[in-house]
């Protein structure tokens, strides 16, 4: 996430706190991303699949030949052969999906089959397991989803003890929607797409287009009654997101509030973006919510609501393998299955500056900093502003606000155990002490930071140079977009410790979201050929430049004040099995 969109910004435990005060009056809308743990391959994974089996059938090569589709190589051979074609959309169009299963299967009858094939063996994950508990306690009621699954409707089952609890509605019978939800016979889902998985729109049949307009009604009107969490969903479909914003129109919109929960670092697509701003405007409660995957997300939902039947959540952790800390690899038999790209903090901040004053938000006090000019790096929490610093430079920053409270403290160890506003500015301060110490620039994106050389044709970069050749340039075809070898880095909590994750990367700059799979594509063939002993190479670069011998490293570098002081050990985390 990017620093304009920190506006919709709202913290996963803020969100978690909400959830338990009002989740019975908020629907949820499930997309792919819900059911990945489960085993149901993304509509991303299927699209390739059509695309190598027109090839493989179109071509007569071996299926052998392209079998591995995480190589972009190989991807790329397929895409050209898709592109010559000229009868499918580009990569990406919101048609993709229809239109190429369309291609590869034009009766009806063999998609279905197709899709039965994908879905057997899914089972409900944790998440799912979650869900249908909420919905048994009442505090969950109404799922919509463009999901062709039965994930839903087989966790209800596992814990409601029976079939019959849960009301599902897709295309077939609309009207039963609007019964049910009128009536409230709960819990409901409703499949909005039913059929449009597997045909594309110029190929369905008047009624069923007439039917999933009378759903995406239903949806409008329930936006009127409730509050919408967004899950495992992109925003990509039109039809959908023209719904979402169709009910903004209604003077009680979302009377429980809009929350887009949303993976990974890349900005979410402009739609969604759009929609929280013509929601904010409304004077909806609405915003973005980072996340790490639906299980964990709603694993953390339902920590703190008391008196809730749990047993079928503590079967299913029973049924899951358990792994514990492992002793440092020793002898001849003590290789690492696994070698981690994560480094121990030995040593990281226990104590800043708190300064009470009128200043408001996190974009407030940073834009006060700016202001001043000061070197300070600060952060706004419900204790005041968090800041390291001079006590000089921090004073003209928020001098101006009328300071009220300037003392010493104690940052609390629990919160660095989560996504918390004391860990983000924990790791911006890491974030500081690396650039200062390294010679890089830093691009801030929620829970991650991109680390780059400021100067890629300095001797400090020779190394790199060695093991991935060129390190920077401009994208082909794409003017002004330029990318840089770096590296992201963010702090997470294992095993009662403090750890730096960090992950080599392809970073672009002067980058739009038209550009989004250019680049994905660019940066994955410059990762063809990273094999075990390349990425074992790279993986020591980064090490050695990150932990720096394990010597203390400093943010700012002052002589007086508070300034964030750390240590990173250089050996990584591994994974090893051990005797049972």
């Amino acid at each position: 996430m990017t620093v304009e969109h920190e506006e919709f910004r709202i913290e996963s435990a803020d969100f978690t706190r909400r959830f338990a005060m009002r989740g019975q009056n908020l629907m949820w809308f499930l997309g792919a991303g819900a059911s990945a743990s489960a085993g149901v391959p993304t509509a991303f994974n299927m699209v390739w699949d059509f695309k190598r089996q027109l090839f493989i059938t179109q071509t007569k090569v071996a299926p052998q030949a392209v079998a591995d589709l995480s190589n972009t190589t190989v991807r790329s051979r397929i895409q050209d052969h898709i592109n010559a074609s000229g009868r499918f959309p580009l990569p990406g169009s919101p048609n993709e999906y229809a239109i190429l299963f369309e291609g590869v299967y034009p009766v009806e009858a063999d998609r279905r089959r197709y899709l039965d094939e994908k879905l057997l063996g899914a089972k409900p994950s944790f998440g799912h397991l979650v869900l249908a508990t909420l919905m048994r306690a009442g505090r969950s009621q109404l799922v919509w989803t463009t999901n062709f699954d039965t994930l839903i409707a087989d966790a209800c089952a596992r814990v409601y003890d029976t079939t019959g609890a849960l009301t599902i509605v897709d295309l077939d019978a609309p009207s039963l929607a609007i019964q049910s939800i009128q009536e409230g016979r709960w819990p409901v889902e409703v499949k909005l797409h039913g059929d449009f998985r597997s045909r594309s729109l110029k190929n369905t049949t008047a009624e069923l287009l007439s039917q999933d307009v009378r759903l995406r009604q239903m949806l409008v009107n329930s936006c009127g009654r409730f509050g919408l969490v967004v899950i495992g969903y992109s925003g990509r479909d039109e039809s959908v997101m023209d719904a979402l914003e169709e009910a903004l129109a209604s003077p009680d919109a979302f009377p429980a509030g809009l929350f887009w929960l949303h993976r990974g670092e890349d900005v979410p697509f402009n739609r969604v973006t759009s929609l929280l701003s013509q929601a904010r405007n409304a004077q909806v409660e609405a915003g973005l919510v980072q996340i790490e995957n639906f299980d964990e997300t709603l694993r953390d939902l339902v920590r703190p609501i008391q008196d809730m039947d749990t047993s079928a959540l503590d079967s299913f952790g029973k049924e899951r393998q358990v792994w514990s800390g492992a002793p440092v690899p020793g002898g001849r038999k003590g290789w690492p299955v696994i070698r981690l790209n994560a480094l121990p903090i030995v040593e990281a901040p226990v104590v800043c500056r708190p300064v009470v004053c009128g200043i408001g938000g996190t974009a407030e006090v940073r834009e006060a900093i700016k202001e001043a000019g000061s070197n300070v790096i600060a952060v706004r929490s419900k204790a005041g502003v968090l800041a390291f610093g001079s006590d000089d430079a921090i004073r003209a920053a928020f001098g101006p606000f009328v300071i009220e409270d300037f003392d010493v403290h104690t940052l609390d160890a629990r919160r660095r155990t989560y996504d918390s506003t004391e860990r983000g500015f924990l790791r911006e301060a890491l974030s500081s002490a690396l650039v200062r110490h390294i010679g890089m620039v830093a691009t801030r994106r929620h829970n991650t930071d991109l680390l780059t050389p400021a100067d890629p044709t300095a001797s400090t970069w020779s190394q790199l140079r060695t093991i991935v050749g060129e390190i920077s340039g401009e994208v082909p075809g794409k003017p002004g977009v330029t990318w840089c070898e770096g590296v992201s880095v963010r702090l997470d909590w294992a095993n009662d410790r403090l750890w730096l994750l960090f992950e080599p990367r392809t970073v672009f700059s002067g980058s739009e979201e038209s550009n989004r799979f250019v680049e994905a594509d660019f940066a994955k063939k410059r990762a063809i050929g990273r094999y075990n002993s390349n990425l074992n190479e790279l993986l020591d670069f980064w090490t050695s430049c990150l932990a720096q011998g394990e010597r203390e490293i400093r943010a700012l570098g002052i002589e007086n004040g508070i300034d964030a002081t750390f240590r990173i050990s250089p050996n990584t985390g591994f994974s090893r099995r051990t005797a049972v």
